[in-house]
């Protein structure tokens, strides 16, 4: 692992509810209005497409309640949105079955930003990226990588997929839908290149990073070896203050031991007890909970308030940040 550390610092050396606010090369970017108060409230669900099997429905349930209770602005998904193998097209049935059919209640009739995970790349990709299934439910936003802007808060949205090495070289008998993507190398370099810019030009007082494999975990997949030498250390240099995360089928919070983000897993959607924890791993670890559930986030200028809630809406674990204005001077 320190030899991962030591690299990834050698690397670095070497309209809706929401608006469009620019389409160029660059990460396209959005906008979604804060309350007149000042805030913005989430909710954020990864890992959860099974036709309401699996405690998807009762996970639902209890994401409706809170919103409620909290008023949310907008849901994030951190991918996994469609299993086992993504849409076959446009036309699939499990986007209504295990999307729009599902998270019915009042409150989550909110935008929804998603990105992609791995299980989405099984299928037809350009399917789940189209904006066609809009006109089935205006809710949904799928883009590979994008930015939201609220004004207090930057969100990164990073597809982390095409990062990982076994995809590509060891994919067993699974097929993934690479359009777009390849080649892989100008992809993955032209991403952290806009990343980099988008993180340089934002002037929010919160910068979060969501992606849909973890940096960090002591969950059944482990630490995102290819993550930590190419993406965590952009993280870093730009002071970013979470990275949240899906792909592990739990809820959990690391505090990195160097920096001062924080890392987040909410992949608890759906499938989960894997009952594989890593024990030598566990440097910074905060909470963990290897059960469904979902995660919330209230952020102002200058405090965020982050709490898990497993599928009876119990609060399982919460931290409470905050830090000063942010000055471009």
């Amino acid at each position: 692992m320190a030899g991962l550390w030591n690299h990834s610092l050698q690397w670095v050396l070497a309209c809706f509810s929401f608006c469009i606010i620019s389409i160029s090369a660059e990460l396209q970017r959005f906008e979604h209005p804060i309350k007149a108060n000042g805030s913005l409230s989430i909710l954020v669900i990864g890992d959860w497409g099974r036709r309401g099997h699996y405690n998807q429905s009762l996970v639902a349930d209890q994401m409706g309640k809170i919103g409620e209770k909290l008023n949310i602005d907008l849901v994030v998904s951190t991918g996994d949105n469609f299993y086992e193998n993504g849409l076959t097209s446009i036309h699939d049935p499990s986007f209504k079955k295990s999307f729009a059919k599902i998270y019915t209640a009042k409150s989550l009739q909110k935008q929804w930003y998603s990105v992609l995970g791995n299980h989405d790349y099984r299928g037809n990709v350009e399917a789940q990226l189209n904006p066609i299934l809009r006109k089935i439910d205006r809710r949904w936003l799928c883009l590979r990588s994008f930015v939201l802007s609220s004004g207090i808060v930057d969100f990164f949205f990073v597809d982390t997929t095409p990062f990982v090495d076994n995809y590509f070289l060891r994919p067993g008998h699974h097929t993934y839908d690479w359009r777009g993507v390849l080649p892989r190398k100008e992809y993955l370099a032209k991403l952290l290149k806009d990343l980099d810019l988008a993180l340089t030009a934002s002037t929010a007082n919160w910068k979060i990073v969501i992606g849909h494999h973890p940096i960090r975990t002591i969950g059944h997949h482990g630490d995102t070896a290819e993550l930590i030498v190419r993406l965590l250390p952009i993280l870093e240099v730009h002071d970013v203050d979470m990275y949240i995360n899906g792909h592990d089928h739990c809820l959990e919070h690391i505090s990195s031991t160097r920096r001062k983000i924080q890392f987040l897993t909410s992949g608890g959607g759906s499938k989960a007890w894997k009952g594989d924890i890593d024990q030598l791993n566990q440097d910074g670890l905060k909470f963990y909970y290897d059960g469904q559930g979902f995660m919330s986030a209230k952020l102002t200028q200058t405090e965020a308030r982050i709490v898990f809630y497993d599928i009876f809406g119990k609060v399982l674990h919460n931290l409470d940040l905050s830090k000063e204005l942010y000055s471009t001077m």
